[in-house]
């Protein structure tokens, strides 16, 4: 069930209308159906997969809050990890560890083994619901959350169904206390939330899915392979996966809102960072502030040294990059970013100062990182790079220039308005007149020039 098709918007609307008229309770066991339908639309055999890991860790959190410091505690966290990151990495890297297996093998000469094993498909979101039942697992191990006793609060924590399939990762803390307590309607709220889900259906429609046909064309060979062609379709793809991912983010936050919960933000303006630590601050904040408080900080942080803070940097950026898809593409896209944030690190400790060139460098960098993160394969990325030296000049590439100007300046118009003034969405501290006009012309841009053809959401693939 895709956020931006008719049957996502039917099935909201009729949640919407039903919940407002149950009282709470009955509201959580009736969101939480609705959540198991809509993740059960693909395919009900994943729905089973993921109830499972969601009554082990509901079981396992209680027994480790009952358990006194100690051996036992240490243990019950570990068979919660065993379990979570087992069923995800069988599911999500199966096949790539075999297929990296198989190729190693060819490459020694070793040919006449037969490697046969059936394909895994990926559940859907399972990636993202799983990092909210480890989060959920470690904090109350850490004493820091009180394990919920209600079976029903705690699957309506993992598989609210705006967040369920992409995230944001909600955070126990953050989301867990509004699954408890009453909710009651509020008009601004509501509003909030149409306005998100208006405002994240124009970045997808328009943003993302046009810039979709410049990436597409140039990463499938379309557009030739030169300088420009490279840079076309490496700044689209830039602006495709933001409008896409920060679409999704704004419905998924949008939808929320209608049923009275409150999301955390997923994106700051990151084109607009300093350097790359800043845009880390900016983009998938969900995810790079777990990937901070789960894996970097107990890694040690910056606090063991200078070597072992690179070390951290690279091991998190690496498992970073690994947590995207099982593909060496998505590692080095990683490590592309682990060795940039530990350069910036480094001549930051040095007393340089950072420059306005930064930010150039920035954008460069990611623009790179973006190749290895798109394409294909690992030789189709080093084809691509190296394409970069030839300067050849087609009339095409001037219309698709211009093209991308004008859909990457539309975002940025919004992000400046966003960064400015320090909102949520375009026009939130203005009159209602403001965002009403704003969704009112937006709403007409997606009727008349929305791509033709639909592109699934980037993220829902991992």
């Amino acid at each position: 069930m895709l956020f931006d098709t008719p049957v996502y918007f039917l099935f909201l609307i009729l949640v919407v209308f039903l919940y407002w008229r149950l009282k709470w309770r009955r509201q959580n066991v009736f969101l939480l159906c609705a959540s198991y339908f809509f993740y059960g639309w693909w395919d009900w055999r994943f729905l089973l997969l993921m109830i499972f890991s969601t009554i082990v860790d509901y079981l396992i959190a209680i027994r480790i809050a009952e358990q006194a410091p100690g051996t036992r505690r240490r243990t019950l966290l570990i068979i919660s990890l065993c379990v979570n990151f087992g069923i995800l990495g069988f599911f999500k890297y199966c096949n790539f560890f075999v297929d990296s297996f198989a190729s190693m093998l060819h490459m020694a000469g070793v040919h006449s083994i037969p490697i046969v094993f059936l394909k895994i498909i990926l559940p859907p979101g399972i990636s993202f619901y799983t990092f909210q039942e480890v989060a959920y697992v470690v904090d109350v191990y850490k004493g820091e959350l009180q394990p919920s006793r209600s079976f029903v609060d705690y699957g309506l924590f993992i598989t609210l169904f705006p967040h369920l399939i992409a995230g944001p990762i909600q955070r126990p803390s953050h989301l867990l206390p509004q699954v408890q307590r009453p909710r009651s309607f509020q008009e601004k709220a509501f509003f909030d939330g149409c306005v998100l889900i208006i405002s994240g259906l124009f970045r997808k429609t328009v943003i993302a899915d046009g810039c979709a046909n410049l990436s597409n064309a140039a990463f499938e060979g379309r557009l030739g392979a030169n300088f420009w062609a490279t840079l076309i379709g490496v700044y689209a793809f830039a602006w495709q996966i933001y409008g896409d991912f920060s679409g999704y983010s704004d419905i998924a936050r949008g939808s929320a809102q209608l049923l009275g919960f409150h999301f955390m933000v997923n994106f700051r303006q990151p084109y607009f960072a300093r350097n790359l630590q800043d845009f880390w601050r900016r983009w998938h904040i969900s995810l790079s502030t777990w990937l901070r408080d789960y894996l970097y900080i107990p890694l040690g942080g910056n606090r063991k040294g200078l070597g072992r803070t690179y070390f951290n940097l690279m091991t998190t950026m690496l498992l970073g990059g690994l947590w995207h898809g099982a593909n060496w593409t998505f590692v080095i896209w990683g490590g592309i970013h682990g060795v940039w944030l530990s350069i910036e690190r480094f001549f930051s400790r040095s007393g340089e100062p950072l420059s306005w060139f930064s930010r150039i460098l920035t954008l460069v960098v990611v623009g790179v990182s973006w190749i290895f993160f798109r394409a294909n394969s690992l030789g189709a990325a080093l084809d691509m790079l190296r394409s970069t030296a030839n300067f050849h000049w087609e009339a095409q590439y001037g219309p698709e220039l211009l093209f991308l100007v004008v859909l990457s300046g539309a975002m940025m118009l919004m992000d400046y308005r966003l960064e400015a003034y320090g909102e949520e969405y375009v026009f939130e501290k203005e009159q209602i007149a403001a965002p009403v006009c704003a969704c009112a012309v937006m709403t007409v841009l997606m009727v008349a020039y929305a791509a033709s053809e639909t592109n699934a959401f980037i993220y829902f693939q991992f």
